[in-house]
């Protein structure tokens, strides 16, 4: 899985099936267009490869930062395609949505996987960190971790994601605008009990890696079919009222119910082994060796 490692992003294998993707980008991993760009790229090619991955981890290489969020040295090319700014601002305006969508798309890349991920932070997750981390499935947090939605102190509002996420994951709009208008630091503690974090590690980096990875290897043995299907359908279940889902789910099943998975477990339990599930990936006859 090494193969999918960047100048700025480690992936290894630290259990099988399981990814960890580091963000490693010095001294503070801020997020510039390549960085940002190879990050949602790592996501995509595993899916895209077919890569047997049943669950990731997302942390940070460094011991004192999660992340600094952008590189506001960097940003200043932001929507930069050729268009000429001195003479057309609708021109220019869409050159920009253009590199926000997919900004956005990179960072979202997460969510489109079929398998979860599970973010560890530590210390500080600054802007474009809590964009990042609000894509996750999981978020895990060091007891040092410090969060800011720090754009408001740019001059613009949080684009990539925490404004879209956020009022669904933590329910509480008031904070979320409070959060959002003010860019103050909040910490694990406050984080936790928003509903952001679904646990607070005591320590750093060491020991929310460790727990975020032991969750992942958990994961990774269970169907890989549930799994998958359980994350699709608790998505759409947040972008849909509860009578859509409830359709929806019931066409989706249809077919899910139809696994070998099922009767695995049931033969594993009987026979008190470890279930052995294939790979989410069917292969076809595309898949062979290639000459």
């Amino acid at each position: 899985m090494d193969n999918y490692s960047t100048k700025w992003i480690k992936v290894s294998e630290p259990f099988p099936h399981v990814a960890h993707i580091q963000l490693a980008r010095g001294p503070v991993n801020a997020f510039s267009q390549e960085f940002w760009r190879s990050y949602g790229k790592v996501f995509d090619s595993l899916v895209a490869d077919g890569v047997d991955v049943r669950a990731a981890v997302v942390s940070s290489a460094f011991p004192k930062i999660f992340t600094a969020g952008l590189d506001l040295g960097d940003a200043g090319n932001l929507g930069g395609d050729g268009a000429d700014t001195t003479r057309d601002g609708a021109r220019s305006s869409l050159a920009m949505r253009k590199m926000l969508l997919e900004f956005q798309h990179a960072i979202g890349a997460p969510e489109r996987c079929p398998f979860p991920v599970i973010a560890a932070t530590h210390n500080h997750v600054i802007g474009l960190g809590v964009d990042l981390i609000s894509a996750c499935d999981i978020r895990y947090a060091a007891a040092d971790s410090k969060f800011s939605i720090k754009e408001v102190d740019i001059g613009l509002a949080a684009d990539i994601g925490s404004l879209a996420f956020l009022p669904h994951i933590t329910g509480n709009h008031s904070l979320v605008r409070e959060l959002a208008y003010t860019a103050r630091p909040f910490s694990a503690a406050e984080a936790e009990k928003i509903g952001l974090l679904s646990k607070v590690v005591p320590g750093s980096r060491d020991e929310v890696v460790k727990e975020a990875l032991e969750l992942a290897r958990f994961i990774s043995t269970k169907s890989p079919i549930a799994v998958s299907g359980s994350k699709h359908l608790i998505t759409h279940a947040r972008d849909h009222s509860v009578p859509e889902n409830l359709a929806y789910t019931g066409a989706w099943n249809a077919h899910a119910l139809m696994t070998n998975d099922i009767l695995e477990n049931l033969q594993a339990t009987k026979q008190k082994r470890k279930a052995n599930f294939a790979p989410l990936k069917v292969p076809s006859r595309l898949d062979g060796p290639k000459l």
